[in-house]
């Protein structure tokens, strides 16, 4: 896979990119499904054909948009788009115009309302903001539609910066304190000398593109660094993204991994998610 290099990894995205990206990433979702097999199983999402799997990403959006548009205290009921049985055999044409009008839709009501109003969110310690929902919903977007693309054999691409935003969520979320006690197998990980690099290697000299999980101490930790690890992972950005959300084996051989091998799979077997 061709991977352009990026020259900046660590700014982030402001509030209006992630506005931005979810129609964006909805519209290339919606693009592939016109004459797609939609019956089609999702390996990576096991139980969830492509159809199911649209259902889903667009009825969380529907979900985040109302939480936002009423400026919700408390979650919605989210069953429609967690029981996926009743979704099959829709009409692919129908079912892209749903998802891209969806996303549109929240889109607009996120600028409407702004990063900063005060909105229930999932993380009883975490921001309370609509920002929340911008960056976790774009890089729900993005990492669903790999799921759509890969079960459908296409070819995935993801813009660079936004592949560097997901890792420093994905590093973010699961590090929070409030993990370990929602999955409380996480606390199996923590011991001494155990630390994992993931290095990117498809960005330009002087750019610092290497996160560093630390394991070492009473709590999971990440920062950004280049310092040496009990294991490290090597390869192109993007494939990072899809082994550490577990979308893509890292034995599919596009990453080199160095040192100990079973911590990584250990480390990855207990901190899934997404």
């Amino acid at each position: 896979m061709h991977e352009e290099p990026f020259t900046a990894v660590g700014e982030g995205l402001d509030f209006e990119r992630y506005c931005a990206e979810i129609v964006t990433q909805a519209g290339l979702l919606a693009a592939v499904l016109p004459g797609a097999d939609l019956a089609a199983e999702v390996p990576t999402c096991p139980g969830w054909t492509v159809n199911q799997l649209v259902r889903h990403l667009g009825g969380g959006q529907r979900w985040a948009e109302e939480i936002v548009h009423t400026r919700a205290a408390q979650p919605p009921p989210d069953l429609d788009f967690r029981d996926l049985s009743p979704y099959v055999g829709e009409d692919p044409v129908m079912l892209a115009d749903w998802l891209t009008e969806g996303a549109e839709q929240f889109a607009a009501t996120l600028r409407k309302t702004g990063p900063d109003a005060d909105v229930w969110t999932p993380l009883p310690r975490g921001p309370r903001n609509p920002s929340f929902f911008a960056r976790r919903m774009t890089h729900e977007a993005a990492l669903h539609r790999a799921d759509a693309v890969l079960a459908l054999k296409g070819a995935y691409t993801l813009a660079p910066e936004v592949a560097a935003d997901g890792l420093d969520e994905w590093m973010e979320l699961g590090s929070l304190p409030e993990m370990l006690d929602f999955h409380p197998r996480q606390r199996e990980l923590l011991g001494p000398g155990r630390t994992l690099r993931f290095e990117a290697t498809d960005v330009r000299d002087g750019v610092e593109a290497s996160w560093l999980v630390d394991l070492t101490g009473d709590v999971l930790a990440w920062r950004r660094s280049a310092e040496s690890a009990a294991v490290t992972v090597r390869g192109p950005l993007l494939e990072l993204l899809l082994a550490v959300y577990r979308r893509r084996p890292v034995a599919d051989g596009a990453l080199v991994v160095e040192g100990d091998t079973g911590l990584l799979d250990f480390w990855l077997d207990r901190v899934a998610f997404g």
